[in-house]
Parts: structure tokens; sequence; C-alpha cells
């Protein structure tokens, strides 16, 4: 019972969260979900392909494969032949989209940091961090 109970816990949260998130004024011309596509994007060094992508949003394959074709119709994300597979593309970031990204990523980190630490102090914040990395390598 206390793992269910944490779990819906944890999901609610999240859920309170991502909603007083989406209503703040600071995503202009994207949505949340287009903003994650060019934040994972923005993590890695080196171009993903779409499954690689797809690991780290919440999007289904379908989904993500047509928001990435909006966001290259935009101009924020840019499709390249993948040298190892002929027949792959992988993704990145245009300039425009780094810079949309960084503009975005700026406010938002502030209301997470705000939102979050109004709740935790210090100690509880190094400890949700542990617990949550620590049932995210579970997946892997």
């Amino acid at each position: 019972m206390r793992a269910n109970d944490a779990w819906e816990a944890l999901l609610t949260a999240h859920a309170t969260l991502m909603k007083q998130f989406a209503a703040e004024d600071i995503w202009h011309d994207l949505t949340m979900r287009e903003y994650d596509v060019l934040y994972t994007l923005s993590k890695n060094d080196d171009p993903l392909r779409i499954g690689e992508l797809h690991r780290h949003v919440l999007l289904s394959q379908p989904a993500l494969s047509r928001m990435v074709d909006r966001l290259v119709e935009r101009g924020f994300v840019k499709r390249e032949p993948d040298p190892a597979d002929r027949r792959g593309v992988r993704l990145s970031l245009t300039r425009s989209g780094r810079e949309k990204q960084r503009e975005i990523g700026r406010k938002h980190a502030r209301s997470v940091a705000r939102a979050i630490t109004a709740e935790l102090t210090a100690r509880e914040l190094e400890q949700l961090g542990a617990i949550c990395w620590k049932l995210a390598r579970q997946g892997r």
C-alpha cells in the first residue's frame, strides 16, 4: 500500500506542477511539449535519431514524428543524414531553435526553482533528486 500511496503522491505532484507551469506566460509560440523536444535536443552534443529522442519525451512515436515535422517547418529543428545508416535521419537544433530553447528555458528554470524551493528545504531537494534518479535508472 505504501508504494501505491507514494506513486499517487508523485503523480499528483507532477500533474499539479505541470498545470502551474503550463499556465505561465512564458511559452510564446511553443507548447510545453514542443519546448520539451527542443530542451532534449539541447542537452545532447550530437544529433539524435527519432528513436533516441522518443526515449526522453512523453509522446507516442507517431505524435513525436509529426511534432518534429512542425518544428522543422518552423526552422527550430534540422534533419541531417545519419552517417552510420543512409536510411536514417538525425535531428538537432538550428540556431533559431537553440535561441528559442534558451529564451524559454531561462524563464522556465526560474519558475521551477521558485515552485520547488517554496515547498522543500535544501535537504528535501537533495533527497527528492536522489529518489527520482534512482527510480529513473530502473527503466533503463
